[in-house]
């Protein structure tokens, strides 16, 4: 039985983070509503409290009954779990007399005290909370402050309770991989050894014992997640494995003809399908960027399932869905915020069950199965590229003509990307490339004056879009060299006629997104 971490989601924007930190331990863990703790003989090692938006005396707060944990699991609760915890047992929460958000410094650290064993005196935190506690139960000991906070933690006596008003799981918590190292492995008795092998060996396994001699097709994309996903199950199934790949005409530039010479040359069944006059009928005239993903997805299904109804006897729809999939897809509210995602379920014509083997993997962990699987490294390395590809990288309707300029601009930022060369510390060259999580252009619907020559223009204006991050929930813009963007400016304006005009995006996520639509 896989032992694992369960972390119940109050709501928090950081709770991805904090499974991200526990499986940087090579430890298992997973995210789970507040309100959906799994049956006791799941293999559960110990549980973490997330944080969450709302206050502990809200009528919509979301509490559950801590019963359910004490005495049965070490607990550790961050921010509004740490609140809850001690609300719930007597203790007082109030609003703090100004919110109390960034950098503190631990002071009066309890290092007796296992959560805190080997942290710094003085050790830096972040703190990000209205509220604070203010009393707690008697049993209730508090073992750090801050200057302005006087029960940074607590432990309750007798008990394997602890709480933090902090955030361990934030990059400017200095030491907050420690404190969870110290939680996850001492207190709870983890065994650190989940990683890309194990994964693969008992998903493998798993695969093989459910589908069995069953028949499989899956959606290929040209990206990582639905590579690996291929990859796994041409492993445990080989040859009743059929994947299809779609081209929907907004794909980068000769990318189906590469990609499908990549495939193949990995040994998959691979069927490529060129449906891109369709998608572009379809699409004529629509401006409106809800719209312009739900033809696309609809238009994937259809075709999808007309090449997948000529393999006799398939049983299963397999999928690349990763973990940021199913949390950004469906909050535990039901609100949903990827309406083009591969989550959700299937159409119902479909009849087929679904396969997600990748469904608990973050994107770095998929990529090391990729590799642990020998997967080429160009594909494990690939930027992120959405669904509907170039479609929502163009504002306004969708014509060949346009994804053309887009296509050809797109690829000298890509290639500049790639051939650009920065000097790591210990004097190794990185391509600037790997240095980002995702670029693209996008094709703005203005148009501007420019000088070319004697002659004025109104050309089309792109924008550069470029994004460093870990798993695409938080992102900031690249910093990249001015002689570089400088050199791709020029480069675009020169070779790709019908733009006279490069524009740099320095939104982060949030506010802005990564993509424009």
């Amino acid at each position: 039985m896989q032992e694992k971490i369960i972390i119940l989601d109050f709501g928090s924007q950081t709770t991805q983070l904090i499974g991200r930190r526990v499986r940087e331990l090579n430890v298992y863990c997973e995210i789970v509503p507040y309100n959906k703790f799994p049956e006791e003989d799941s293999g559960v090692r110990g549980v973490i409290l997330s944080g969450s938006p709302f206050s502990v005396y809200d009528e919509k707060a979301f509490k559950i009954d801590l019963s359910l944990l004490r005495g049965k699991y070490p607990v550790l609760g961050i921010c509004y779990g740490a609140q809850f915890m001690a609300f719930s047992g007597g203790g007082r929460v109030e609003p703090a007399g100004s919110r109390e958000y960034g950098r503190a410094h631990l002071t009066h650290i309890d290092q007796a005290d296992p959560l805190f064993q080997g942290i710094s005196q003085g050790t830096q935190v972040w703190m990000s909370h209205g509220d604070t506690i203010t009393e707690v139960p008697a049993t209730f000991k508090p073992i750090a402050s801050t200057d302005k906070v006087r029960i940074a933690a607590y432990q309750v006596e007798g008990e394997r309770l602890w709480g933090v008003q902090f955030h361990p799981e934030v990059y400017h918590t200095e030491e907050g991989t420690e404190l969870l190292k110290n939680f996850v492995v001492d207190i709870c008795g983890c065994k650190q050894d989940w990683n890309a092998a194990s994964f693969i060996e008992t998903t493998v396994a798993s695969l093989k014992e459910r589908l069995g001699n069953d028949k499989v097709v899956l959606g290929l994309s040209g990206g990582v997640d639905s590579s690996v996903c291929a990859m796994l199950l041409n492993r445990a199934i080989g040859k009743n494995l059929t994947c299809i790949f779609v081209d929907h005409g907004m794909l980068r530039k000769n990318e189906f003809h590469e990609v499908m010479h990549h495939y193949e040359s990995m040994g998959l069944n691979v069927i490529g399908v060129d449906a891109s006059a369709r998608f572009f009928a379809d699409l004529a005239g629509v401006v409106e960027p809800e719209k312009k993903r739900k033809i696309i997805g609809k238009n994937f299904i259809d075709v999808f399932d007309e090449e997948a109804g000529k393999i006799k006897d398939v049983k299963w729809l397999a999928q690349g869905t990763i973990y940021p999939d199913c949390i950004e897809s469906l909050s535990i509210t039901g609100t949903t915020i990827k309406s083009h995602h591969n989550v959700g379920g299937l159409p119902e014509k479909m009849k087929l069950k679904l396969c997600e083997p990748l469904r608990l993997l973050f994107k770095d962990e998929v990529r090391r199965v990729g590799r642990e699987l020998g997967m080429p490294e160009h594909l494990i390395t690939r930027h992120p590229f959405p669904g509907p590809g170039l479609a929502v990288r163009i504002l306004g309707d969708i014509t060949p003509q346009k994804v053309a300029v887009l296509q050809e601009a797109d690829d000298i930022f890509i290639q500049g990307l790639r051939g650009w060369k920065v000097t790591e510390p210990d004097g190794t060259e990185t391509a600037l490339y790997h240095k980002v999580w995702q670029a693209g252009v996008i094709l703005l619907p203005v148009q501007s004056v420019g000088v070319m020559g004697d002659e004025r223009t109104y050309e089309r204006a792109v924008a550069l879009r470029a994004v460093t991050s870990t798993d695409a929930m938080t992102a900031d813009w690249a910093h990249l060299p001015y002689e570089f963007l400088a050199k791709v400016s020029n480069d675009i304006i020169n070779k790709v006629k019908g733009v006279n005009r490069v524009c740099y995006d320095i939104s982060s996520k949030p506010p802005s997104t990564i993509e424009w639509e």
